[in-house]
């Protein structure tokens, strides 16, 4: 039988109005999946990319749906086939692949070829809006990111979910810990995963929202570059880079007379440029500079969403002279059953400051998490269930 819970059902785009916070009915779990009932859940901005846009206008914008996608809670019932948990286990929430392909056998799920029919763009009916009937196929998306974690229950794919029963201390902690499988995930597994950083990298992050400071943290704290350079304009977002481990920060907004960000990073860079560049904001003219910047040999990453229009010509004989390497990165090529623990022991260690970006809100305030996080005062809103 369909269940009662609350939801934001994104009937219409944010700017229209159009997310509602509504009591709806879930579908029970089918094979694969798990009824979760939420405790927690991280608001980012792909979030608000997927529902933010007219209908086909952005990647994966469609409606009606439920979004979200870092989130933990408890598992409530399985359907058929679920080996990763059973009713009463702590789940945390990341992404979702289809575990069959060989690039997920190599570890690389986020790369793998389902990646976006699975996570964004796949319509799975699991909710019904009221009046809408009990004995009707739901009319309401939900599983984006395998998961849809903006509902206090909602229908989860088991390759979506990491058991952490034994890691976690509390219902608190678990609710704490909910958006390590998306946006602190990919900030800080590009640096250990991707290029493996080092002590003998200096190494720039553009962007410092919480895939940016989890860039630097995991740059600064655990893999101990040489130099770690925050980028950004939003002077307290600046200031926290220091406490995740940035040596040198730069406000764009407020360079020296006369010189180019090229020209600042550069200097802060053996007068040649970082090692490894990370661009977090999918900003047209930041990516091209971060390219430009970054010094022959070295490493660019691109991890933001930038415009899907968008496309950079490279001079190609130049290229080949420079030595440069341009990579993609996906979720920081993490499998998040091992890597989740693993930033949690982080944590623990005092390694990873994650709690100094946290601020909760409860699920009716979740407009003010949003407002917060656009206006840098807040740098990773985290919806709290219960």
């Amino acid at each position: 039988m369909p269940q009662a819970t609350r939801a934001i059902v994104c009937h219409d785009t944010l700017a229209n109005g159009g997310w509602k916070l509504e009591d709806v009915l879930v579908r029970e779990p089918r094979e694969g999946e798990l009824l979760v009932e939420m405790v927690g859940s991280g608001i980012c901005h792909t979030d608000l990319i997927s529902g933010g846009a007219p209908k086909g206008m952005a990647p994966g914008a469609f409606y009606p749906r439920v979004l979200g996608h870092e989130g933990s809670g408890y598992v409530k019932s399985a359907g058929p086939g679920v080996t990763v948990a059973k009713p009463g286990d702590a789940v945390l929430l990341s992404y979702d692949s289809c575990q069959n392909c060989q690039v997920c056998a190599w570890k690389r799920g986020s790369y793998c070829p389902e990646f976006f029919p699975l996570n964004f763009t796949g319509e799975y009916p699991v909710f019904s809006t009221k009046g809408h009937g009990e004995n009707q196929e739901p009319n309401v998306s939900g599983r984006y990111f395998g998961q849809s974690s903006f509902a206090n229950l909602s229908i989860v794919s088991q390759n979506s979910v990491v058991n952490v029963s034994s890691l976690v201390k509390s219902k608190q902690e678990l609710q704490f810990f909910s958006p390590l499988g998306c946006g602190i995930q990919t900030g800080s597994g590009t640096v250990i995963n991707v290029v493996k950083a080092g002590p003998e990298d200096i190494i720039t992050i553009i962007g410092l929202g919480g895939v940016g400071l989890s860039a630097i943290a995991a740059a600064g704290k655990i893999a101990k570059c040489k130099k770690v350079i925050g980028i950004d304009k939003v002077k307290s977002r600046l200031d926290l880079a220091f406490e995740f481990g940035a040596t040198d920060v730069i406000d764009g907004d407020n360079l020296p007379e006369g010189k180019t960000l090229d020209d600042v990073v550069k200097a802060l860079s053996d007068g040649i440029g970082p090692t490894i560049t990370i661009d977090t904001t999918g900003v047209p003219a930041l990516i091209k500079a971060g390219f430009a910047f970054t010094r022959r040999g070295g490493r660019y990453v691109q991890v933001g969403t930038s415009p899907p229009d968008f496309q950079m010509e490279i001079p190609w004989f130049e290229f080949m002279m420079s030595g440069k390497q341009v990579l993609g990165a996906v979720e920081g090529q993490a499998k998040p059953s091992e890597y989740v623990p693993q930033m949690i022991q982080w944590y623990r260690d005092g390694k990873f400051p994650i709690d100094k970006m946290m601020k909760t809100f409860p699920v009716d305030k979740y407009h003010e998490g949003i407002e917060e996080m656009h206006k840098g005062v807040t740098i990773k809103p985290v919806i709290a269930w219960s």
